[in-house]
């Protein structure tokens, strides 16, 4: 049986920490969403000022970075270059820039996702609040 290090509830803190750090620095209003490698919601922060709808596409996107091992700009970029047919992928719903999976030792512990603002800076804040792992 293989095993696998698992995110804790002190790396949800120490993540969601970073990234709103991150965040207001720049005085970027955004919503930070922390899956596990199935998906499923572990945290979600929606900072003062950000969008409603951001409460939706943050765990959109790391869902999608979490399921497909890969950021989510990956498929967003396969989308503008042609693919159409990827609008079409099952539970691929964040499909733009902004969720970041999270990797260790080649496994895949879940993802952030962020949005609020452009999506470079969404990417920015996911990968801010994962350097603060430290690993």
């Amino acid at each position: 049986m293989k095993s696998k290090p698992t995110l804790t509830l002190e790396d949800l803190h120490r993540m969601a920490a970073a990234a709103e750090s991150h965040a207001l620095a720049n005085a970027w209003a955004v919503t930070i969403a922390i899956v596990d490698d199935g998906g499923h919601l572990l945290w979600l922060q929606r900072l003062d000022g950000a969008a409603p709808i951001s409460a939706q596409i943050a765990p959109a996107k790391a869902r999608t970075a979490a399921v497909g091992r890969r950021e989510s700009k990956v498929y967003e970029d396969m989308i503008n270059q042609g693919r159409m047919s990827f609008l079409s992928a099952p539970t691929l719903e964040g499909m733009l820039e902004g969720g970041v999976p999270i990797l260790v030792d080649g496994q895949c512990l879940g993802a952030v996702g962020v949005s609020g603002v452009k999506s470079s800076e969404d990417a920015e804040i996911a990968r801010a609040a994962i350097a603060a792992l430290g690993g």
